[in-house]
């Protein structure tokens, strides 16, 4: 059912940390050709920090787990690759066909494959302005047992409900180095996280102390914020101003997300796609650290 490459084969034989990494954010998240270099730079960045990579994705209806460099280069340029969330999975596989893996798909896997620690930028969340629409990511960490190391959810999205589903779900926050929950493209989207830890091993302990007291059937989210936001001001205009022309272009429901997201792409003079770059850098980084103190 999956195929794992040469690099996590071995890591699993010699018992080796490994860290999943998603693949939606190379076919579907940054533009080419700065896709495929972050994705390379990403999996060095694990590397580098004692760990291995395993990026996911499914390619020709096979699940893969750690991929092949020709296979990253084929999800970073072939326009054929559909987003996969954890109800496609069964579907693309028996078709046949190519799909990167959302949060809540790769979470899924990783927990198949017995990886504890993923790596993304962002969570998915409650949508603002939208009732009863929410990302598949929070049922889905609702019912794994992983660590997530994330920005937070974007800004765009209805911070307040997301947390209130997380409490709602018992999915642990944890601030890393922070009380402030982040917001993605900021380091403090206004709201306070209750958990803060400082270092790895107290992740490591948390995981460990999870498991004995079977409190173990949720994901972890370990909230990293991003070390050089965008500018405040730059951001609350943008924000502002894709809100009044989703209102203006009566764009309503799950369709203001992906709305929103292009239009700080396309307006932010490069700054949330420097954002969002740093972002998955800085989580893969300390996502290795935390599987390595596991």
């Amino acid at each position: 059912m999956i195929k794992y490459s040469h690099e996590v084969t071995a890591a699993q034989s010699q018992n080796r940390p490994i860290v999943a990494l998603e693949s939606t954010i190379i076919s579907h998240g940054l533009p080419r050709p700065t896709n495929l270099i972050v994705a390379n730079e990403v999996e060095e960045i694990v590397r580098a920090s004692g760990a291995i990579p395993a990026t996911i994705a499914i390619i020709d209806g096979q699940i893969h787990v750690g991929l092949e460099s020709d296979q990253l280069e084929r999800i970073a340029n072939d326009d054929n690759f559909v987003k996969a969330s954890t109800r496609d999975l069964a579907i693309i596989c028996a078709t046949g066909k190519s799909a990167a893996t959302t949060v809540a798909a790769t979470s899924h896997i990783a927990r198949l494959a017995n990886i504890d620690v993923f790596a993304t930028g962002g969570l998915g969340g409650v949508h603002r302005g939208a009732d009863y629409d929410e990302s598949a990511d929070l049922i889905e960490l609702a019912k794994t047992s992983i660590i997530i190391v994330c920005a937070g959810v974007k800004s765009i999205l209805n911070v307040s409900g997301t947390l209130e589903r997380l409490e709602t779900f018992a999915i642990p926050v944890l601030g890393y180095q922070t009380n402030k929950f982040p917001g993605f493209y900021l380091t403090d989207s206004g709201f306070e996280i209750e958990h803060r830890v400082d270092n790895v091993q107290e992740i490591a302990k948390i995981w460990h102390l999870r498991h004995d007291l079977t409190t173990d059937d949720t994901a972890i989210i370990v909230a990293n914020p991003v070390s050089n936001q965008m500018e405040l001001s730059l951001h609350n205009k943008i924000l502002n101003e894709g809100m009044a022309a989703a209102t203006k272009a009566r764009i309503t429901g799950k369709s203001v997300t992906p709305f929103l997201l292009e239009h700080f792409h396309a307006t932010s003079g490069g700054e949330s796609l420097r954002v969002n770059i740093e972002i998955i850098k800085a989580n893969a980084k300390l996502a290795a650290e935390i599987a390595c103190a596991l």
